[in-house]
């Protein structure tokens, strides 16, 4: 009626197919090992710091309504985007960024809004 003998799962018979199953087990995680180097270059080309400075750039009156903001990857390469907010309207300015660096003039807050994100990670 019942069968109390345990199943066996697949174990290899012999010795052959215990060699066959470790050569086996080596060539997959050869090919895993890759596969993760492969994953852990492509994240170091994503976006991986931010970091976000608001400021009043004018002696009129209102809040902090403009902001730099720096996205980098882990080279600390990126953009910053700068968004100036008036009465008479908003101006966004994005500058490329490489080695925490740009080849165009930055404001303060640029600066350490790069600065802030290169320190993480």
């Amino acid at each position: 009626m019942f069968n109390f003998k345990k199943k066996k799962e697949n174990l290899p018979e012999n010795f052959d197919e215990l060699i066959k199953e470790i050569l086996l087990l080596k060539k997959e995680n050869k090919e895993l090992k890759k596969e993760l180097a492969n994953v852990r270059e492509i994240q170091r080309l994503c976006l991986q710091k931010a970091e976000i400075i608001r400021f009043n750039p004018f002696s009129e009156g209102g809040g902090n309504q403009s902001f730099s903001l720096a996205l980098l990857d882990d080279n600390n390469d990126g953009v910053v985007v700068t968004a100036l907010y008036t009465k008479e309207g908003s101006r966004v300015y994005g500058k490329p960024i490489k080695e925490g660096k740009s080849e165009f003039s930055l404001s303060e807050e640029e600066k350490k809004a790069i600065e802030k994100a290169c320190k993480k990670n």
